[in-house]
């Protein structure tokens, strides 16, 4: 296991962790880049996935930030889609097509949030529609490339004026966390009757980086070292990884023949 390809998941773990997030969509392309067989991906940053968030949703449940029940909409389809997602079979061009689509746009969002102001106020309900077409769709994505979702889940509770800064990020961490649970279920059943899990072994060092990295970005996140800060870095490597990965996907389809 090359060095450098730990200590890289080590600093996306630690960015990712102090800014409420799990960081899958970078370990995928992180793990794309380094030319590892694209069946096993969603395995790998699924399982790092999990071990991320579980230590920022521990830090959210300590705050009393979690709220299960609120979320339910939109976790009462997402899961199920996520283990669908996990088990449809994609091309190597179909899947590094859209995961670097997918780290573009939060990469994007990331770079360009806007600070949000939270009024007791401004709280509205959420429609049962919208919650399960959100969670569905996001959770069917989430399983085929091996994220987490909550990238895409955070800018719809900010537009849906869904609660404050601090408990939206404790809902994306659980959703996070669940429908990476269902993802990596659904990853497994599918390469169950192939070799191919067997080629994931290898990369067990990047469990251990992911999780020292995570505690730390915990840390930094308790710290409350400036946010928009980290916000911005995380950012700009996410930018610099999703402009690699599609560069090498326009090579594939073609355009750069």
């Amino acid at each position: 296991m090359p060095l450098h390809l730990i200590c890289l998941f080590f600093i996306v773990a630690a960015l990712y962790a102090a800014v409420g997030f799990g960081g899958g969509s970078t370990y995928n392309a992180l793990l794309v880049l380094h030319g590892t067989e694209f069946r096993i991906l969603p395995t790998i940053a699924l399982a790092c996935n999990i071990i991320v968030v579980s230590g920022g949703l521990l830090r959210f449940s300590k705050e009393g930030l979690v709220a299960p029940r609120t979320l339910m909409p939109f976790l009462v389809v997402s899961i199920p889609a996520a283990w669908v997602g996990g088990m449809l079979p994609v091309t190597e061009t179909v899947f590094i097509g859209i995961l670097g689509g997918a780290l573009f746009l939060s990469g994007s969002r990331l770079l360009l949030q806007r600070d949000f102001v939270y009024e007791t106020a401004d709280k509205r309900r959420t429609p049962l529609t919208l919650a399960f077409l959100a969670g569905g769709s996001i959770g069917l994505l989430s399983g085929i490339v091996g994220i987490g979702g909550g990238i895409f889940l955070a800018p719809v509770l900010y537009w849906l004026r869904w609660d404050t800064p601090r408990k939206i990020a404790a809902a994306c961490s659980l959703f996070i966390l669940a429908n990476s649970i269902s993802g990596l279920s659904g990853q497994i059943m599918k390469l169950a009757d192939t070799q191919l899990l067997s080629l994931a072994v290898p990369y067990w060092p990047l469990l251990c980086a992911v999780f020292v990295g995570g505690q730390i970005g915990s840390w930094m996140a308790s710290k409350r070292l400036n946010p928009a800060f980290l916000k911005r870095l995380t950012a700009v490597l996410i930018l610099y990884v999703a402009a690699r990965l599609i560069f090498k996907w326009l090579g594939l389809v073609g355009f750069l023949a």
